[in-house]
């Protein structure tokens, strides 16, 4: 069983397809955290973010298991990650890696922007999990400040909500693999649901498929 779970930044979808996985036994795969490592490798290494050779040579030599996912959560990275999952051979690098995880025995959950529409698009149940901006900045917003990256302001909320906006306005306009519902995907909008509620309904949608 293939779960494709896709959605914009900070919808909810990573905390769920987390969950789903959880439920059912099946590995599971943020595969945003492969752009947010060469996104980061690209930072520590002083390499501009525009250069798609160099980012494409880290990709291709790319390794889930060397992936720090604490570390790779700050606000810069996620930036960065946005700029470097725009560029075409990034992309083609990471690929096989996300389609191999996708097809191992048993199957597995993934979660990004094209899971559904890219890589795994014979996956046996699809979500695209969402938002509105105002509410996903929101969690984001509040999860910065906890990490001690922002401060309690209505400047830094307005600042991740610019962030936000950018995201997708990037992740949808990108010329390889938009950010886009897959025709069979169900949509779930998490603005108005807590934790629990999401995850109920997620759940709901994956077993409706598997019936």
């Amino acid at each position: 069983m293939i779960v494709a779970i896709d959605g914009p930044a900070a919808s909810g979808k990573g905390t769920l397809a987390k969950r789903i996985a959880a439920h059912y036994g099946l590995p599971h795969l943020d595969t945003g955290l492969l752009y947010r490592g060469v996104g980061r490798i690209m930072l520590d290494r002083g390499f501009p973010l525009d250069n798609v050779e160099i980012a494409a040579t880290i990709a291709d030599h790319l390794d889930i298991a060397d992936l720090n996912a604490e570390r790779l959560r700050t606000r810069e990275t996620g930036e960065a990650a946005s700029v470097v999952a725009a560029h075409g051979p990034v992309r083609k690098a990471l690929l096989d890696l996300q389609r191999r995880f996708a097809g191992q025995p048993g199957g597995a959950v993934l979660d990004g922007r094209d899971i559904g529409t890219v890589i795994a698009p014979d996956a046996g149940a699809k979500l695209f999990v969402t938002a509105s901006s105002e509410e996903r900045a929101r969690r984001r917003f509040h999860e910065l400040v906890a990490r001690g990256e922002l401060t309690d302001s209505d400047a830094d909320y307005r600042a991740v909500l610019a962030d936000i906006e950018k995201r997708d306005a990037r992740d949808s306009a990108r010329a390889d693999a938009p950010l886009m519902v897959a025709a069979d995907a169900t949509i779930l909008d998490t603005t108005q649901l807590g934790i629990e509620e999401a995850f109920a309904a997620a759940l709901a949608i994956v077993e409706a498929k598997r019936a």
